[in-house]
């Protein structure tokens, strides 16, 4: 009643404000329990379980039925010309050429019931690299550039690193700036010679020398800032300066400078291109990147199979297996997210070819670390790989769960141009299935 007395008194106030206080007020009284009881009802924000992802992508169209989805008991021309080997996880078998990683499948979440509609390799990168089906009105940023947009650089490493290079072009900024682009090594760590030329300077270059480009490059920046603030300008400012940066830093020189390892662990990880190049990753995440992306092609196997997994899944399956323990061991693992896609799957019957070829309806990613269950197979294909039986994983659910990991809001929009706001992962949700 007071409150009520002064706002009559009050000679600022008129008797149309008064009402207009009063009505607020009911709505107050009404909406003010409500707000509250949404509130303690909300899911409080939790800390982000992983500090970083290595993403290995196997180009091409790995075939689940030759690797994480065999079908024993299927008729031949489905299963194929392998056989199965025993995991860790009670009942659950891989193709026997995963020898080493069923070892270590009690550290791993098997998803069997991936799917999309995208048969073509072009549609179906895109689809794993953005989360987004291909669209010719707009390019979408890739996974590893919306972390390195959202979550920047950590300890003076880049946030996003390709191995051994950029494997495609849907693993780039889409149509956000190109200073949150991927750095790309640009070499095979297993080369005796191997050096990231961007991270040395060139051959006679003095620090007096050295000085006074940056001191040009600083000028000619400035000129172009006052002349334009194009997007594009002010891109290239910023990746000269991480350039100049990465140079004078210690501990990226540290982190990729692969020789540091002993040659046990060398050996372990196999004195291969990928073995090395997944070593190399774990050094980078371990010094402070964000997400490492390990670009290994090869799995189109539309012809003999058999002779063409017996070449490929040998460095893949001790290499992927090291990384798995080797990440266990240092306590990594708990902080670190690993996956391991393709674009798709392979056809349940063996073509005429002694081959499969394309096929999205159903296939098998693997992923480990931070809250992913360990040992745990999620989803079902049916007998012959033809249908997905239970509990089918969109690429959008299996990317909203990945951003939620690393602490970032997947429903947020970041601005398109034209001042179009677009969703980071669009009708997505967290698969909690996944999840311990």
């Amino acid at each position: 009643m007071k409150k009520e007395t002064t706002l009559i008194k009050n000679d600022s106030l008129n008797r149309k404000t008064v009402i207009k206080n009063s009505s607020l007020a009911a709505l107050a009284s009404t909406s003010l329990p409500l707000y509250a009881q949404a509130k303690k009802e909300a899911p409080k924000q939790e800390a982000p379980k992983a500090k970083a992802i290595i993403h290995i992508f196997l180009a091409g169209g790995m075939a689940a039925q030759e690797s994480w989805d065999p079908k024993m008991y299927a008729p031949v021309e489905y299963r194929g010309p392998f056989r199965t080997v025993k995991t860790k996880m009670p009942g659950v078998h891989l193709s026997e050429n995963m020898k080493n990683i069923a070892k270590i499948a009690d550290k791993l979440t098997i998803c069997r019931s991936m799917t999309h509609g995208e048969a073509a390799h072009e549609r179906g990168t895109h689809n794993m690299m953005t989360a987004y089906r291909p669209s010719p009105a707009i390019k979408f940023p890739s996974i590893g550039s919306i972390i390195s947009h959202e979550l920047g650089a950590r300890n003076e490493l880049p946030p996003y690193i390709c191995i051994p290079r950029i494997g495609n072009e849907f693993q780039g900024t889409g149509y956000m700036s190109s200073s949150y682009g991927p750095f790309s090594i640009n070499g095979d760590p297993n080369d005796s010679k191997f050096a990231v030329k961007d991270l040395i300077a060139p051959k006679g270059m003095t620090a007096e020398n050295d000085q006074k480009r940056r001191e040009i490059l600083n000028i000619i920046n400035s000129d172009f800032q006052k002349k334009s603030k194009d997007d594009g300008v002010i891109a290239m400012e910023t990746f000269y300066k991480k350039a100049y940066d990465l140079m004078g830093s210690e501990k990226a020189r540290d982190a990729f400078d692969i020789n540091k390892e002993s040659k046990e662990m060398r050996d372990r990880y196999g004195r291969s291109k990928m073995g090395q190049g997944f070593l190399l990753a774990r050094r980078l995440v371990e010094s402070g990147s964000r997400y490492v992306s390990l670009n290994y092609g090869g799995w189109d196997h539309h012809q003999d199979i058999k002779g063409a997994m017996n070449k490929n899944m040998p460095d893949f399956d001790k290499a992927f297996a090291a990384l798995i323990q080797d990440l266990e061991a240092s306590g990594l693992l708990d902080e670190t997210i690993v996956l391991a896609t393709s674009e798709f799957g392979r056809t349940p019957k063996i073509n005429k070819d002694a081959g499969r070829d394309h096929y999205p309806k159903v296939y098998s990613v693997a992923m480990a670390g931070a809250a992913y269950k360990r040992g745990f197979v999620y989803g079902k294909s049916n007998a012959t790989s033809t249908e997905v039986e239970e509990d089918p994983l969109s690429v959008q659910d299996f990317a909203a769960t990945v951003y939620s990991q690393i602490g970032i809001d997947y429903h947020k929009r970041i601005m398109a141009p034209g001042e179009r706001p677009i969703d980071i992962v669009r009708q997505g949700k967290i698969c909690q299935s996944l999840l311990a």
